[in-house]
């Protein structure tokens, strides 16, 4: 399965750089999960298991409690069991398909 997710503090006791911080904090937590990532500029798109990759957010969205009171968390999943590679796969088929358009 494939899980987008972006949680971060709706509060911080100082400014943006508070913020990244904790963004960057929760990021830290999906890298050393070892499973498959992409992070974008609004999202971190992981890859796996349902269990782990659950498993990681809710260890990335505790990180981001720990600096803020309030948080917000969005996530969208795609769930199509028996298929892995499909964050770079899926990819691969448009620009494979837009390769192919006649412009």
């Amino acid at each position: 399965m494939l899980v987008a997710f972006s949680v971060a503090p709706t509060t911080t006791e100082h400014d943006d750089a508070s913020l990244t911080r904790a963004v960057s904090e929760a990021v830290k937590v999906v890298t050393e999960s070892g499973l498959p990532y992409e992070l974008n500029s609004m999202f971190t798109i992981v890859e796996g298991e349902w269990g782990e990759v659950f498993e990681v957010i809710k260890r990335a969205t505790d990180t981001v409690v720990a600096t803020s009171p309030r948080v917000s968390l969005v996530v969208k999943a795609d769930i199509r069991p028996g298929h892995t590679d499909q964050l770079t796969e899926k990819v691969q088929r448009v620009e494979a398909q837009l390769g192919g358009a006649e412009t």
